[in-house]
């Protein structure tokens, strides 16, 4: 399966992203003949420079037309993006332009990419990625999203990397896009609305789910048509995956930042076969701690909680500890963004004084959840496969336990139903 994995160690942002396309050989001309099949008179400008040593290309938007670009001071896009992007304040200056800029709603974009000549189906991923933008906006300022508004220039540049993103990821020829982790920077910025905190509140509400940090660099890393961009191509976030690398290419931030490479990264390449068609890998993260003094009421009730909470798995195993004491360890598998969270709840909840973390990666098979028929009422059944082949089945313990609770029959008849069903099932 060929994929493309995008590096976000400098943030995301939207000519970030053009720039890595063109670097990583996506014609340059078929995003010139993109931003002119808009027909909103913007032309883009394509140079190679460098950051913190690393070469990179540049992709500059400017919505007059004009050959020669207006510079921008905007570490990633154009200068304070959001100052002039989605917001329903449509009338509003830009930059260093003393015109008052009229808004254009959702409903006149959807006009003008529709009416664009590039294919259906980079339609559809552009208005995807439109449509993630309104909808942070309208949930952020509490407006119906149709009320939301781009002001002039923001809604040309925003077009122009919104549709030459769904043009050139296509054109990738990639059947998948990983994303790392976002590093989103920090700080402030000032915007419209006045001074906000980064990352703004539209890129934390577009990236929900998406694992993301921040180095400590204080500058706004991911912006909002960055994280809206992620949040539709990106179909998995992880670690860089297991392939044989075929070409990079890197996408250039407006501003050189001492001793931090402001560059995104998109890979691309082949991955493993034993990845693409046998198993799949993540990153988990391992919780421990040692107990010696809980009591067992308590033990259980930690467990069942931090299963509540989000824990992949937890369980507990007896240990001799120090001065010849019996004691429990205890282990929590998790995502590593809840790892914090669950760290709390150990903290809170039993007598230990530190609570070690490690990651590891694990190797597991496809699964997924199909229901069976029994006398008693249906039961979910847990189907593990590789390659496309069932390897292991089971039923689901909880919708057993309460079968044989309501119906007072024996569970491992409930079980055993279940298991013979779902034999026939497989047998036609």
């Amino acid at each position: 399966m060929r994929i493309a994995y995008l590096d976000c160690f400098s943030g995301m942002s939207g000519d970030m992203f053009l720039g890595a396309l063109v670097d990583a050989g996506v014609p340059p001309r078929l995003l010139e003949e993109t931003v002119a099949s808009l027909k909103i008179g913007a032309r883009i400008q394509v140079t190679h420079v460098t950051r913190s040593g690393i070469s990179a290309t540049k992709v500059d938007v400017d919505p007059r037309g004009e050959t020669a670009l207006h510079s921008h001071h905007h570490p990633h896009e154009h200068q304070h993006e959001h100052e002039h992007d989605l917001d329903q304040h449509s009338h509003h200056s830009h930059g260093d332009s003393q015109t008052v800029a009229h808004g254009r709603g959702l409903k006149e974009i959807r006009e003008i990419i529709g009416k664009a000549g590039i294919a259906e189906s980079a339609k559809q991923t552009a208005l995807a990625i439109f449509e993630a933008l309104g909808k942070a906006e309208a949930k952020i300022h509490n407006v119906d999203i149709e009320k939301i508004h781009f002001h002039e220039v923001g809604a040309v540049d925003a077009m122009v990397d919104i549709c030459c993103a769904a043009v050139g990821a296509e054109a990738l020829g990639v059947d998948e896009i990983i994303c790392s982790p976002l590093n989103v920077g920090g700080g402030t910025v000032k915007c419209a609305h006045g001074t906000l905190p980064v990352p703004v509140p539209a890129t934390v509400e577009l990236l929900r789910d998406a694992p993301v940090y921040s180095s400590g660099i204080q500058a706004e890393l991911v912006t909002p048509t960055g994280a809206a961009i992620v949040k539709v191509l990106a179909k998995r976030f992880g670690t860089f995956p297991e392939m044989k690398i075929e070409k990079s290419g890197y996408g250039a931030g407006g501003r050189d930042l001492p001793g931090h490479p402001n560059v995104v990264r998109l890979t691309i390449g082949e991955s493993l076969p034993e990845l693409a068609t046998q198993t799949s890998r993540e990153i988990v993260t391992v919780l421990e701690a040692n107990m010696d003094d809980l009591s067992p009421q308590v033990f259980g009730y930690v467990m069942d909680r931090l299963l509540e909470e989000g824990a992949l798995d937890c369980f507990a195993v007896p240990v001799q500890m120090k001065k010849n004491r019996p004691g429990t360890l205890l282990t929590v598998l998790c995502k590593p963004e809840d790892a914090g969270q669950l760290s709390q709840i150990v903290f809170a909840e039993t007598t230990t004084l530190g609570v070690r973390q490690r990651e590891e990666r694990r190797q597991i098979l496809a699964r997924k959840w199909v229901t069976v028929p029994t006398q008693w009422g249906e039961v979910r059944m847990k189907i593990a496969s590789m390659n496309g082949t069932v390897k292991n089945y089971a039923p689901e313990y909880e919708d057993c336990r309460k079968i044989a609770a309501e119906r007072k029959v024996p569970l491992k008849s409930v079980m055993n139903e279940a298991m013979e069903a779902y034999g026939k099932s497989r047998r036609g």
